[in-house]
C-alpha cells in the first residue's frame, strides 16, 4: 500500500521560511508526478505546486509563484516544498500528492497532511 509521509510543518512568523518534506513508501512513485495541495479552515483543498517525474518541470499556483520552490530526490523518493516569504494567508494543512501524470487537478494518493501556521 502506497504511503506518503509529510514532515516539516510548524509555526513561523510572517516573512519566515519553512521546508516541507514528503517521503513515499513505494519505489514506483519515482516515475510519478508529485506535488502539494493545501486546505485552509473553511476552504476547499487547492493546488500549490507539482513537479514531473524527472524533476525538470514544475508548476505553481499564482499565489505562491516566486516564493515557493518544489523539488524532488528520486533516489530517496522524496518531494520537497521550500516556502519563503510566508504570509498569514499561507496558513493551512499541506498535503503531499502523487499521480501517474501530474497532481494538479487531483491525485491518486495523498499524505495525511502537515499543519503550517504563519503568524502576523
Amino acid at each position: 500500500q502506497v504511503q506518503l509521509v509529510e514532515s516539516g510543518g510548524g509555526l513561523v512568523q510572517a516573512g519566515g521560511s519553512l521546508r516541507l518534506s514528503c517521503a513515499a513508501s513505494e519505489r514506483t512513485l519515482a516515475s510519478w508526478g508529485l506535488g502539494w495541495f493545501r486546505q485552509a479552515p473553511g476552504k476547499e483543498r487547492e493546488f500549490v505546486a507539482a513537479v514531473d517525474w524527472s524533476g525538470s518541470s514544475a508548476w505553481y499556483a499564482d499565489s505562491v509563484k516566486g516564493r515557493f520552490t518544489i523539488s524532488r530526490d528520486n533516489a530517496r523518493i522524496t518531494v520537497y516544498l521550500q516556502m519563503n516569504s510566508l504570509k498569514p494567508e499561507d496558513t493551512a494543512v499541506y498535503y503531499c500528492a502523487a499521480d501517474p501524470g501530474l497532481p494538479i487537478a487531483g491525485a491518486d494518493y495523498w499524505g495525511q497532511g502537515t499543519q503550517v501556521t504563519v503568524s502576523s
